[in-house]
């Protein structure tokens, strides 16, 4: 699959307030932009302005993962809706964790059973492991290698293509040992610094006599 940066946000959006606020979904134009544009449960955080919602949105119905819901019911505003479930045939589970992947990046079972919460509650992380097994089947995920350093490999989506492990940084080179030279001066520092520490103690100790 091949969706764009914009339709992801989009299409996550769409997948998170079908979960958390059904009562408000499908969504507007203005409300999906509010959705892009939330500072929290986003990364990275944008800042997309209403045209470049509509055009993503249009995109991601022309691929089939959107559709326009038309006014009725007393409701005068054209309204989106996802079609994620329906064109991937996947049940709440998966498409909660694939939701909060499109809108936070690779993230460990951990994380993703944290951050799921609030569209699905996961009764342990063995329920989590299961679902990502299930998209990873389907080539929605990807397994990412473990990174140094930490304890649990990160999972990736692949809504937008296949995803690369981020390059592990260069061990910084060991600190050199000061040389002889080196050496010789720190040594005269410290006996500059013993000396003059102790012509103060003298100072302070006459001063201090002077009024027993």
């Amino acid at each position: 699959m091949d969706l764009t940066a914009e339709e992801i946000r989009v299409l996550g959006c769409l997948v998170e307030k079908r979960l958390t606020t059904p009562q408000q979904y499908p969504l507007t134009l203005n409300a999906l932009t509010l959705a892009c544009n939330q500072t929290s449960n986003r990364d990275p955080v944008v800042e997309y302005d209403e045209a470049a919602v509509e055009e993503a949105v249009t995109s991601a119905k022309t691929k089939g993962f959107a559709a326009f819901v038309h006014p009725s019911h007393g409701r005068s505003a054209l309204r989106f809706r996802h079609t994620l479930d329906e064109r991937l045939g996947l049940d709440v589970r998966p498409l909660a964790l694939l939701g909060v992947l499109m809108l936070r990046g690779p993230q460990t079972p951990g994380e993703l059973r944290g951050r799921s919460e609030r569209l699905y509650s996961f009764d342990d992380i063995e329920a989590v492991d299961n679902a990502l097994s299930r998209l990873a089947e389907s080539a929605f995920v990807k397994k990412l290698p473990r990174q140094a350093g930490f304890r649990e490999s990160r999972y990736a989506h692949l809504l937008s293509g296949d995803v690369e492990a981020p390059q592990e940084e260069a061990p910084e080179p060991p600190a050199s040992h000061p040389s002889a030279k080196e050496d010789g001066l720190l040594l005269e520092r410290i006996v500059a610094l013993e000396q003059e520490f102790a012509l103060l103690r003298r100072e302070f100790d006459d001063f201090r006599r002077r009024f027993e």
